[in-house]
């Protein structure tokens, strides 16, 4: 899904990523941890065709994204990339599942058929009563389904997740890693998590920690970790 070779960027001087090689099979979840400044947000924004590397080569889905043009990449970001951020950046304004359609809209498709699709998701996620609702009346882990479903949308070849469950309390964080996993077993979706939660780091397929801008190792995930965690997100 994800092929990643010889990735380096540097903002002037300070070099940020200094060759990163990374491949990433389709229905895999794998998380990036490091410390801060470790270059994981970086390598997600020029994985997520938010940031240009300067050296290396991206192919996403089968295609090479590092060779678009700036209208074919928004196309393709728009269509083939989810994105779910810490702070949700929902539109205030708008209702739930407004935000929802919105990457729908920007890709063309109808308000009707948007509408089905989002009311769809709003039906997976057990939250088809907060659909009128604006994001100030929802809770933060209701806000961060909301933000998933947008994601999901477009039905997107990968799911980009920058520290999704650090502005959530314990209990709404573990629920919505258990999503993750519901999607990946039930819609066969792809994701890529920077995080500095351990317990979501341990859950997933591979974690692969960055340090000085390279990969320092990789390991498989404890499997057994997930085990009899019920799949109901009803009080999430």
């Amino acid at each position: 899904m994800i092929q990643a070779t010889d990735i380096h960027k540097s903002y002037g001087s300070l070099e940020v990523l200094k060759g990163i090689d990374l491949h990433i099979a389709k229905r895999e979840i794998v998380s990036i941890v490091g410390a801060s400044g470790a270059g994981k947000s970086t390598l997600l924004h020029i994985i997520g065709t938010l940031d240009k590397a300067g050296r290396g080569r991206l192919f996403i889905d089968g295609t090479e994204v590092s060779k678009l043009n700036d209208t074919a990449l928004a196309a393709f970001r728009n269509q083939k990339i989810g994105f779910v951020f810490q702070f949700h950046h929902l539109l205030p304004e708008f209702t739930a599942i407004e935000n929802i359609c919105i990457p729908a809209y920007i890709s063309g498709i109808g308000k009707k058929e948007a509408t089905e699709k989002a009311e769809k998701l709003l039906e997976y996620l057990n939250l088809t009563d907060r659909k009128n609702h604006k994001p100030s009346e929802l809770s933060g882990g209701e806000q961060q389904r909301i933000a998933v479903a947008r994601a999901l949308i477009n039905e997107p070849a990968v799911v980009l997740a920058d520290e999704p469950s650090g502005n959530l309390d314990s209990k709404s964080a573990q629920e919505l890693h258990k999503l993750f996993f519901r999607l990946r077993d039930e819609m066969n979706q792809t994701f890529v998590i920077v995080t500095h939660n351990p317990e979501l780091a341990a859950m997933s397929d591979r974690t692969i920690t960055i340090k000085d801008g390279k990969i320092l190792d990789e390991e498989g995930a404890k499997h057994n970790i997930i085990k009899g965690f019920p799949l109901s997100i009803d009080k999430f």
